[in-house]
């Protein structure tokens, strides 16, 4: 007999977790975030948890907080005798996590206790982690403080934004949340306790964390820019106006010496865009987007931006 499941998730990373558990153990039941305005029209668009519930034929409810009287009254109906989350979006409140007989459990987008928080895929390319990975954990009244059922290792490649970062670890996540719920249900896999004092903590991002500081390495500036790669972007200004950079690389040798009064300078490096960084060295913008057009390789934006050294 399937235990009864409800799937709480809503971006993309989500998706592949609710489609392996569609596959498995059918969620009677899917609570996502409302539809948000998006693009340039700012047209309603629905999360996508809710599209590929929807297409499955499961019913979603998207409560603007778990409160909502009807939201609760719809879990009790539910009667759900575990709860999986997947990057919901909202704290689980203590009537929540303690609706179903075996608890919730969390999809969560690191090796906790590294990385508790709003982005850990961000933080370990920011901060230059080698690896990452997938914890599947019971959830408890803390922000991922909760004990760990299993985890699953993957690599962080060079060039790793955190767009590709987080498909791989959506995909791994999927898998390793369908490895561990039998060992879960039949109760051979027992939650293990975090080491508190080795957390580290990743916390929410906002649009103006973003700006580059030229003053910063140059390595760093280049991890910047691919742990911001969607969302928030990294960014600096020109002529006033907000100057894209997509993808970029640290050029580390074969420099000349550059004074501290050219640090920010813009100069080209084998006919693409670079800045001078704190370091001495150089940031290579690789893709980037002027304001109002789309992106482009640097050598492109490079060939019709004669006067990029001359830009202020």
């Amino acid at each position: 007999m399937f235990p009864r499941i409800v799937f709480m998730g809503s971006p993309g990373f989500a998706v592949p977790s609710l489609q392996a558990l569609a596959s498995h153990y059918p969620p009677v039941g899917v609570v996502t975030q409302p539809d948000q305005p998006a693009g340039r029209g700012r047209i309603l668009t629905p999360p996508p948890v809710k599209i590929l519930a929807e297409e499955l034929g499961i019913p979603v409810i998207q409560p603007k907080r778990l409160r909502e009287p009807g939201a609760m009254e719809q879990l009790a109906d539910w009667q759900p005798d575990l709860i999986v989350v997947a990057a919901f979006g909202q704290i689980l409140r203590p009537d929540v996590l303690g609706l179903p007989s075996l608890g919730c459990i969390n999809v969560h987008a690191s090796l906790l206790p590294r990385w508790r928080g709003a982005a850990p895929i961000q933080a370990a390319i920011l901060h230059g982690d080698q690896q990452t990975g997938i914890t599947i954990m019971k959830m408890d009244a803390g922000v991922d403080t909760g004990p760990i059922l299993s985890q699953r290792n993957i690599n962080i490649q060079p060039d790793d934004t955190a767009g590709i970062l987080a498909e791989r670890l959506a995909e791994t996540g999927a898998q390793l949340l369908i490895d561990t719920l039998p060992g879960y249900l039949n109760g051979a896999i027992r939650p293990q306790a975090q080491e508190d004092a080795q957390a580290t903590y990743a916390p929410m991002l906002s649009k103006l964390d973003g700006l580059l500081d030229f003053t910063q390495a140059a390595q760093v500036l280049k991890r910047k820019v691919h742990a911001f790669n969607p969302w928030p972007g990294a960014f600096t200004y020109i002529n006033a106006e907000i100057f894209k950079i997509h993808r970029a690389s640290a050029l580390e040798a074969g420099l000349k010496n550059f004074s501290a009064e050219e640090i920010g300078r813009r100069t080209r490096w084998n006919g693409m865009p670079a800045i001078v960084c704190g370091d001495a060295r150089l940031l290579i913008l690789d893709l980037v987007q002027p304001a109002g057009k789309k992106a482009v390789a640097g050598k492109v934006y490079l060939q019709g931006a004669r006067n990029w050294d001359e830009l202020r």
